[in-house]
């Protein structure tokens, strides 16, 4: 039994080695470089320890509205794709024909350059002198007037950077639910109708309690995800993000460490634990409350 252990040890040394190194020691790092005041970053010296990086950075204005993004990312995008991404699923799972062609369609999002998508986002939404662009001529249609949703005011820009994002993290969870459902055993259905059971109750008796672990994982990685976002707000915007307002806490990190503002480790640092953080604390929330919502067969 010991050699067995031992030898269980070696197989996973490779694993536990690379996961120490690019994992557990920048962790350590960057929590070191959080705590260092007036840290130089030429001298590579500092002049004490203490908590002064994480005040500057919770009054920091940039960083304020870096959060207030985030956050507004990850309410609307979070429940709105895993929703919008169960009802496709659904439809695919419930037609015969042409269903290899739809997933595929649906699914093209995801292997496409996130930048190459975002260049496409911002020809269909920017206005110009020469163009009010295809979704400003949509809304013509309408009657309503144009709006810059690249420059213009901060709901716009808001509503890209969601919309893009959306489009970006749904053909992932289709596929992630579309094969939830194709597992669930047809006897739970067969059974159900024999009962004369509604197909609104077996869906919610029946369909989401075998799917949810499925949901559970879409949602845990969909905040995560999101509040890494911010390669999604360069292809709209630009690398001045500050500038339109429309800045991440990722995006905030980069620029105290290589933006304008950059040379600045301890204030990044501090930034990066204040999001490890969030993360942390919104994950543990969701392990609680899959415990009662999430059933695992």
């Amino acid at each position: 039994m010991e050699y067995r252990s031992k030898k269980g040890w070696l197989y996973l040394l490779p694993a536990v080695l690379f996961l120490g190194v690019f994992m557990v020691y920048p962790l350590i790092d960057v929590f070191i470089y959080s705590m260092e005041e007036g840290f130089n970053f030429a001298s590579q010296t500092y002049s004490g320890v203490g908590l002064y990086n994480f005040s500057y950075v919770l009054h920091d204005p940039y960083f304020l509205q870096a959060l207030k993004n985030t956050f507004i990312l990850v309410i609307i995008t979070v429940p709105l794709s895993t929703g919008l991404a169960l009802l496709i699923s659904l439809a695919l799972s419930s037609i015969r024909k042409l269903k290899d062609l739809f997933q595929t369609l649906f699914f093209l999002p995801y292997v496409t350059n996130t930048l190459a998508v975002g260049l496409v986002f911002m020809i269909l939404f920017k206005k110009t002198p020469y163009s009010d662009g295809l979704v400003n001529l949509l809304l013509g249609l309408f009657g309503m007037t144009p709006v810059d949703f690249i420059d213009g005011p901060y709901w716009a820009k808001m509503f890209v950077l969601c919309f893009y994002t959306v489009w970006i993290v749904m053909p992932f969870k289709i596929l992630i639910l579309t094969s939830a459902l194709a597992s669930v055993n047809e006897t739970y259905y067969n059974a159900a109708r024999v009962d004369g059971t509604s197909q609104l109750r077996m869906f919610t008796r029946i369909t989401l309690p075998m799917i949810s672990p499925s949901i559970f994982y879409l949602i845990i990685t969909g905040f995560i995800g999101a509040f890494k976002a911010y390669s999604d707000a360069v292809a709209l915007f630009g690398v001045n993000l500050n500038n339109a307002q429309m800045n991440t806490i990722v995006g905030y990190v980069y620029d105290m460490l290589y933006g304008n503002s950059g040379g600045y480790p301890s204030y990044a640092s501090a930034a990066a634990i204040i999001l490890f953080s969030i993360v942390l604390t919104i994950t543990c929330i969701n392990l609680l409350v899959s415990k009662k919502h999430v059933h695992y067969v």
